[in-house]
């Protein structure tokens, strides 16, 4: 008897355990399959470079950003629109590649440009008040020799 007690709590761990497991791999595959929303583009442009932008307007819209894509085009990036001038800070939970994000006043200029690593909590901000944040692949600002005081054309208003 002193063994069939000792073997139960056992089997019952083992069962907890492997409901666990199947638990976690199933909301795995459920967040491998969530469908990636795209949001309407907009055109802008930086002196010759041309770039297709997704535009995230709404505030569901600029926490999802570009969470969950695994790739982005070689001109293409996501357009954050916040209204009026605020203190803005970018973060890249959840998004698996990284980005370099350029922080723009009213106008569209070129505030300041910061690095991204992917799927990090780390805060990367404004540094001062933003009307507009456009995020890229990871070094497209500097390949394309674009800095702060550039003007990005296009903006919605």
């Amino acid at each position: 008897m002193r063994q069939s007690s000792l073997f139960r709590p056992t089997l019952s761990r083992l069962a907890a355990a492997a409901v666990l497991a199947i638990g976690c791999l199933a909301s795995t595959a459920a967040s491998a399959q969530t469908p990636v929303r795209k949001f309407p583009t907009t055109q802008l442009n930086i002196g010759i470079h041309l770039i297709k932008a997704e535009v995230a307007q709404s505030e569901a819209e600029r926490e999802q950003g570009l969470m969950f894509r695994d790739k982005m085009g070689d001109n293409e990036g996501m357009l954050f629109l916040f209204g009026q001038p605020a203190g803005v800070c970018m973060w890249m939970k959840n998004t698996l590649i990284p980005l370099s994000v350029a922080f723009m006043d009213e106008k569209g200029v070129i505030i300041n440009i910061e690095e991204m690593k992917e799927q990090t909590l780390d805060s990367h901000c404004a540094k001062r008040a933003a009307v507009y944040a456009l995020e890229m692949n990871k070094g497209w600002f500097k390949q394309k020799n674009i800095k702060p005081g550039a003007k990005i054309e296009g903006l919605p208003q």
